[in-house]
């Protein structure tokens, strides 16, 4: 099985598919400026030391809550006025989700990479209007695909001239409630574009607490180890200071303060499945 070779861009300094691992790490959503700064603050500190290229990530708006009175995040003007607040106080890229094809224009000229949910990962509308902003376009799998037609959403970036497209893995849905990782999904997507691992989500419980959804934190490590031996280009997860008191996805979540023990050994595993040291 041959692996997608070429590099893709997130910004003139960071690449996937080279020899650096690349981490998209952040709260879920952009509660506010604070809680924003003192996580991006950390996981850039931890990189730092670690030789790993980071990308902070916080959502404007969770547009697919369990339920309508969820917590969305503090709109588009604001998520993005925290977002380019963050970029330029950390001096890192950023990355966020867009649901809609109007919002892809005005997101790009302030994030480097734009997210397209997993829902949302056949839209063909929203995937060209992302491509189409020039920025790197990272898609998600959707819990509902098989990883081989993941192909048709890779191609549809690049037919509207963009190369600089990339796939994440977040799990399939199993019955109510679980999500479960196929690590075959691994290489057979890495034949189409280089792949992320979103750790945090595939150990989501979709609906799982009743109107919001839970999560299984202590398998976390588990499937990381998994993901960085199966062969990966980078890891996509969120954090948070107090994940109990966050406002969306705290289950799931890994704690700020465990971050760096976690990080270590990520990069340890993925370093003995890449050979770069």
């Amino acid at each position: 099985m041959d692996i997608f070779k070429e590099k893709v861009s997130i910004t003139d300094k960071i690449t996937l598919g080279g020899d650096r691992l690349v981490l998209f790490a952040g709260p879920c959503a952009a509660e506010s400026y604070d809680i924003c700064m003192e996580t991006g603050t950390e996981v850039k500190r931890i990189c730092e030391e670690l030789g790993i290229d980071y990308v902070f990530k916080a959502s404007f708006d969770k547009a697919n809550r369990t339920s309508a009175s969820s917590y969305r995040g503090p709109s588009m003007e604001g998520g993005l006025e925290i977002l380019s607040r963050v970029k330029k106080d950390l001096g890192v890229p950023t990355v966020t989700d867009v649901h809609e094809s109007y919002q892809c224009a005005e997101v790009a000229e302030v994030v480097d990479v734009l997210q397209i949910p997993a829902f949302l990962c056949r839209q063909t509308d929203l995937l060209i209007a992302a491509a189409k902003t020039g920025k790197a376009v990272k898609v998600k799998k959707g819990q509902f695909m098989a990883p081989e037609d993941m192909r048709y959403a890779v191609d549809k970036v690049r037919e509207a001239g963009n190369d600089n497209v990339f796939l994440t893995e977040r799990g399939a849905s199993f019955g109510y409630h679980n999500l479960v990782v196929d690590f075959r999904s691994l290489p057979i997507m890495r034949q189409y574009a280089p792949v992320i691992f979103d750790v945090t989500h595939s150990i989501q419980q979709p609906g799982g607490l009743g109107g919001k959804s839970g999560g299984q934190r202590e398998f976390a490590p588990y499937l990381t180890r998994a993901a960085a031996s199966v062969g990966v280009d980078g890891f996509f997860i969120e954090t948070h200071p107090n994940p109990s008191k966050a406002l969306s996805d705290g289950p799931n979540m890994v704690p700020l303060n465990e971050m760096e023990e976690f990080l270590k050994m990520i990069k340890k595993y993925w370093e003995l499945a890449t050979g770069n040291r």
